[in-house]
């Protein structure tokens, strides 16, 4: 509503030309990869960026309540829906980087 004055209009922030031609079944298998991606990516950046912070545990306890309301706020705006799917992608998305963070994190004694 904001950029475009309308509500049923949406941004295309991240234009995929292999993602609108896909048949149904693949499209919600691309739209689930897309979202572990852009999780997992935001997430190991964000927790290698904090590695030695004292407020770490914080972090990752925002990254994970960020992936759910993010998901839960597409409720309330219009031609977007809540999927548990993409909930659960996300939440994978930013377990798996917090994973790979503490293996870092063990094996160089931060």
């Amino acid at each position: 509503m904001l950029f475009y004055g309308n509500a049923s209009l949406q941004p295309n922030l991240a234009f995929n030309p292999f993602f609108a031609p896909l048949p149904k079944n693949l499209y919600t298998i691309a739209s689930l990869i897309n979202h572990f991606i852009i999780y997992f990516f935001i997430s190991f950046i964000g927790l290698y960026l904090y590695l030695r912070n004292i407020n770490f545990n914080k972090f990752v306890y925002g990254l994970f309540l960020l992936s759910i309301l993010l998901e839960l706020l597409q409720f309330f705006v219009p031609k977007r829906a809540f999927e548990m799917l993409d909930l659960s992608a996300n939440l994978l998305g930013v377990l798996v980087a917090y994973c790979l963070i503490k293996i870092y994190k063990s094996r160089s004694k931060l």
